[in-house]
């Protein structure tokens, strides 16, 4: 595969707000490669350094260090020619309500360069592409959350882009404007456009991606296929636990003296599942049985896990995606 974007010891580190001290290390010299075709995402938390790392990789934020080459341009030599490569779908809205889908759209092309019948042809096809051609002279200020990002998506379409950052575009939209963006990600993937997508999301990242670069603290901390990324940290199954709720604690109580529980995760909606992660997998089930068996506990369900990208992700950070 070609490789189309070279990411260089990418460093921000914001200014402290009193004058004082070092500032905020939001971004700590990620180096990255990304193949031509591929869908890449990066997978963290809020406040993971994601967004940030967009911003420079779109010319929006000047790194403190290091580059990005797109498409054998540097966006800190070149970033106009850059810019003509890439398209930006970001995290907040940026669409003005006042004017309808179609308006939108014609103001945007037209900053980028588009003008006349090939613009008019643009707007009709990327109308057609996000299913929106019918309520095209309908203001944005009318439209659902989930519309509004697939204008979002759209005004980054136009220009036909090499590449496309997608910055969180599910966030506070409903499932079924969420399953239109998702399937239009992988359309676009599938027309030979490569997709730079962010999410906070697992289930997103696992459905979507290529190959996935897990971000926490504002460092790159593994990259790779699913399958890699679980090989690379040795996790094992997950053994699921169902007590009455009032009986986690003493199930909880009862596992901790395993030598071999690496972790135990409470969850459910009602609290009554114990997540058990052992360095000896489905193996440690029987040993796991006799343990609860010794305190007088009989779990109503168990339930073996395979491992995923969220077992690897708390694995790695020790602490759940959204904590």
């Amino acid at each position: 595969m070609t490789t189309l974007v070279t990411i260089q010891n990418l460093t921000k580190r914001y200014p402290p707000r009193n004058g004082k001290g070092e500032g905020n290390l939001a971004v700590k010299g990620i180096n990255l490669t990304i193949e031509q075709g591929e869908i890449f995402s990066l997978l963290g938390p809020n406040g993971a350094g994601k967004t940030t790392t967009i911003n420079m990789m779109s010319g929006l934020l000047e790194p403190t260090s290091g580059d990005v080459v797109i498409g054998g341009y540097s966006i800190a030599k070149n970033p106009l020619a850059v810019k003509k490569l890439i398209g930006v779908v970001p995290q907040e809205i940026a669409l003005y309500p006042e004017l309808s889908a179609r308006a939108n759209l014609e103001f945007f092309g037209r900053l980028q360069g588009l003008h006349g019948a090939e613009l008019a042809k643009r707007c009709d096809e990327v109308l057609t592409f996000i299913g929106l051609r019918e309520r095209q002279r309908e203001r944005i200020d009318t439209f659902s959350g989930g519309m509004k990002r697939l204008v979002n998506i759209g005004v980054a379409l136009l220009h036909k882009p090499t590449l496309v950052f997608m910055d969180e575009p599910t966030v506070g939209v409903d499932p079924q404007s969420r399953r239109s963006i998702l399937d239009a990600v992988r359309q676009l993937n599938q027309q030979g456009m490569t997709v730079l997508y962010t999410t906070h999301y697992m289930e997103e990242a696992e459905e979507l991606s290529d190959r996935v670069g897990i971000m926490d603290h504002g460092e790159l901390i593994a990259c790779g296929k699913q399958i890699e990324l679980i090989q690379q940290t040795d996790v094992r199954d997950a053994i699921v636990l169902k007590f009455a709720p009032e009986r986690i604690g003493e199930a909880r109580q009862a596992l901790s003296a395993l030598p071999f529980i690496s972790a135990l995760e409470q969850e459910g909606e009602l609290g009554d599942k114990l997540r058990v992660l052992s360095e000896r997998g489905r193996q440690a089930l029987p040993h796991i049985i006799r343990a609860l068996n010794d305190h007088g506990l009989i779990p109503s369900a168990i339930q073996i896990v395979e491992p995923n990208l969220e077992t690897v992700f708390l694995q790695l950070t020790g602490r759940a995606l959204r904590d």
